[in-house]
């Protein structure tokens, strides 16, 4: 089965949408056609971000700022189905970093990974014909529980995308079925880095229930990624992992407490060519009283010396610290125990939302004793109807882990969507 292939798997469905409308036309006349495009909703999505990094011992800071537009429509429905088109172009304004880390280009700047860009985002058809079940076939964002085993990486100027056949099914109440096959990651890069696509056959399943008490998910990926030449993490990549989840919250007078637990057991699959039998662990806490919300967490992520637990699907910013020292598990493995703090104020003035977030993590090794650093985080973000602005800061303080070495990150956003 082929879902697409890069920008000539998007412009065949393209024209199969096309031929197809045509075809229901000439057989039933204008009307659904012309109302699914009549209900048509605009997206549009700017964001204008600056960037810096001060990162031990490259010689040369990094300085980015990139302008990111998305724009297209998603149209009401004819037949029980929609079409979603969606256009991303991402400029570069100030180019004084690294854009990728697998090309040998500006090596003394650390990497900032927005280069410039141009593609097709989103390209999907969704139909809704059976009960209590959506059925979504294309390039589309994908987002599973907290997304630490999959999402759309949404930090980046480019999001991580996948060309896919999904289904979920929700016709019993209180459970969710998610099945999806792709057969292609369009991963934060771009089309233009050697690891901008991850291809092979690959299989998500989530199934989730909910309980008074919180949400009990099982769930089963298979990833099967073909070697590309001069990446090697893709194949190695290629694991089978299995596990659950359980997440809810709970009031309590004043106060609301919120939970989470999660395992998994991840071992190799397809054509990968290392043997390994990792686990994946995590609890994390939180309470909020009025404005405030104080939680803390711990994940631990195995390693056996040569493959550290990995999820290379994960929205990997949201995880072990914002200044992305640990996208890849070190091979002894990670144990990352944090505290954050945060409080949301509303109608502050003119604004709608002001929050301001902070958090301490300390770093571990899982298979050994070792200290990997630590890392403090601040971020400050306001809301104005369609307006988000953000300031946020990362400051890493390397342990003895040699790829880890001290880094500063900082960044000024500001993003209008429609």
């Amino acid at each position: 089965m082929s879902v697409f292939v890069g920008r000539k798997r998007a412009s065949a469905l393209a024209i199969a949408v096309t031929l197809v409308a045509a075809g229901q036309t000439r057989a039933d006349g204008l009307s659904p056609i012309s109302g699914a495009f009549g209900e048509t909703k605009p997206i549009l999505d700017v964001r204008l971000r600056a960037e810096e990094v001060d990162q031990t011992p490259l010689p040369e800071d990094s300085h980015a700022m990139t302008l990111r537009l998305r724009a297209g429509f998603e149209t009401g429905k004819a037949w029980n189905t929609s079409l979603l088109v969606e256009g991303e172009g991402i400029l570069p304004i100030q180019t004084n970093y690294r854009k990728d880390p697998t090309i040998p280009e500006m090596t003394t700047h650390p990497v900032i990974a927005d280069a410039e860009d141009y593609e097709i985002n989103r390209l999907q058809l969704t139909n809704t014909s059976l009960p209590g079940t959506t059925i979504t076939l294309g390039r589309q964002r994908i987002s599973l529980d907290d997304q630490r085993f999959v999402g759309p990486s949404a930090w980046r100027q480019n999001e991580q995308t996948f060309d896919a056949l999904r289904v979920v099914n929700r016709s019993i109440a209180n459970l969710v079925i998610d099945a999806t096959y792709f057969d292609q990651v369009n991963r934060v890069f771009g089309e233009r880095s050697p690891q901008g696509d991850y291809e092979g056959d690959s299989g998500l399943l989530n199934v989730s229930y909910q309980t008074k008490v919180g949400k009990i998910t099982g769930f089963g990926y298979l990833l099967d990624f073909q070697n590309i030449v001069g990446v090697p993490a893709a194949v190695r990549d290629s694991t089978k992992t299995y596990g659950a989840r359980f997440a809810g919250e709970q009031p309590a007078g004043k106060l609301k407490f919120a939970y989470a637990l999660s395992y998994a057991k991840q071992s190799e699959w397809a054509d990968n060519p290392l043997t390994f039998d990792l686990d994946y662990k995590f609890a994390e806490g939180s309470v909020t009283w009025k404005q405030f919300t104080l939680g803390a967490g711990a994940e631990f992520m195995e390693g056996n010396g040569v493959k550290g637990f990995t999820t290379p699907l994960a929205t990997l910013h949201k995880f072990d610290g914002w200044a992305d020292k640990f996208l890849t598990t070190p091979p002894n493995g990670l144990e990352d125990r944090y505290v954050n703090l945060g409080v949301t104020l509303k109608g502050v003035g003119a604004l709608d939302t002001l929050s301001l977030v902070t958090a301490y993590h300390d770093y571990q090794a899982e298979r050994i004793d070792a200290n990997y650093g630590s890392e403090r985080n601040v971020s400050l973000a306001a809301k104005y109807k369609r307006t988000n602005f953000m300031l946020k800061f990362a400051d890493y303080t390397q342990g003895v882990l040699a790829s880890a070495r001290d880094t500063q990150k900082w960044w000024g956003q500001v993003e209008f969507v429609w």
